[in-house]
């Protein structure tokens, strides 16, 4: 049986904290990706694996993790791959079902598009990868995908590593019948669930479906 989820914490900008509890559970594995420590204490969350170059954290909360058992793994500052890059490698090496990665976006638009790109990797291609913040779900189809949501949700499906050909969409105001999406057109932006479901397909390619959902935790 595959483990649950991994839930891996980067430390890029999360100014809330309660919508997160809404996705994992306490028998998930937590990351903390160097300053993404910063973000599981404020959660009141002890990670299972402190990894990075940890320059973004002080040496006495990396001594302080030592000391409650978490695992660390310091990597050098001057390396190929992102901190966000190694941690992503890493839960692909372990048999999890879905890999949950908060405080990705936001703050320096190049690590943003750098971390939108990593769901390209291929070593996370047979694992459901989402990245998420405060109202957006953002996630790679390759294939047919169920998304589940509210009648009103904007979804965007962007061609994503090159075009894609064979678009079909369900249950979206504006359908897509074997569509080609192509990087440099804007067509598949601010598409509209009709329902509490829509079907995406496609034949050739990669989507980034941007799912925006600010119900998802709205105060009651």
């Amino acid at each position: 049986m595959p483990e649950q989820s991994v839930a891996i914490f980067a430390n890029g900008e999360m100014p809330a904290y309660d919508w997160a509890r809404g996705w994992f559970s306490p028998d998930d594995t937590i990351v903390a990706v160097d300053g993404g420590l910063n973000h599981c204490l404020a959660l009141g969350i002890t990670p299972y694996l402190l990894l990075g170059d940890l320059d973004s954290i002080t040496s006495a909360q990396a001594g302080d993790m030592a000391a409650r058992g978490v695992r660390i793994e310091k990597y050098p500052a001057e390396k190929d791959e992102t901190d966000l890059e190694l941690a992503l490698l890493w839960a692909a090496r372990r048999d999890f079902s879905r890999i949950l990665v908060f405080a990705a976006l936001g703050g320096r638009i190049d690590q943003t598009i750098a971390n939108l790109s990593l769901l390209l990797l291929p070593q996370l291609a047979n694992i459901d990868v989402r990245v998420l913040d405060q109202t957006n779900e953002i996630f790679l189809i390759t294939r047919e995908t169920t998304i589940t949501g509210h009648p009103g949700d904007i979804v965007s499906l962007l061609p994503w590593g090159g075009s894609a050909l064979g678009v079909t969409t369900r249950n979206l105001q504006y359908p897509l019948h074997e569509a080609i999406l192509t990087p440099d057109r804007s067509r598949g932006v601010s598409n509209v669930m009709l329902g509490e479901s829509a079907s995406v397909s496609l034949e050739e390619g990669s989507l980034l479906c941007i799912h925006s959902h600010p119900w998802r935790f709205a105060p009651e």
